[in-house]
């Protein structure tokens, strides 16, 4: 059964990352931009990591540029403004596609999992937000509209069952 654990990605600095290495932990799977409607909800994600990570939570924020063209800077312009207007200490990886031929496997995985309204799988906006617990399955999906905040039961509950 795949899970998780079974995907790489590629950081923002531009190193490969084994997704295992938060083996155990419950994750928040994020795409998100710097130029969209709903990126005050880094604030939001900032405080889930900072509330969360002593119990071992993590988020995981996978940069977009599908929606609107809201993500166009690079690396180095994408960790700039995540450090300076929200003070980011969460992951953040090298910019993705989530949707379409050229979407990231684990994107893909994720959707596959937890389909959208209506069974559509498809991603239909930046800040769309997947839950995965210590076992490396998806719990549920939330949509760009769900704050953060609104999140934290969940989180609750997915730290308190057993991996």
């Amino acid at each position: 059964m795949t899970t998780l654990y079974d995907f790489s990605a590629t950081s923002l600095a531009g190193e490969q990352l084994p997704l295992a290495q938060w083996r155990g932990q419950v994750v928040l799977v994020v795409n998100v931009a710097s130029h969209c409607g709903f990126t005050p909800q880094y604030s939001g994600l900032e405080e889930l990591q900072q509330r969360f990570a002593d119990q071992g939570f993590t988020v995981l924020a996978f940069p977009c540029n599908q929606f609107g063209r809201q993500e166009p800077g690079d690396a180095t312009e994408i960790r700039q403004f995540c450090d300076t207007q929200y003070g980011v200490t969460f992951p953040l990886f090298a910019k993705i596609d989530v949707n379409g031929a050229d979407a990231h496997p684990l994107y893909r995985w994720l959707k596959e999992q937890k389909p959208g309204v209506l069974g559509t799988e498809a991603i239909k906006w930046n800040f769309t937000k997947f839950l995965v617990g210590r076992d490396g399955q998806v719990i549920a999906r939330y949509a760009p509209t769900d704050a953060p905040v609104s999140l934290a039961d969940a989180i609750e509950q997915a730290l308190s069952a057993p991996a």
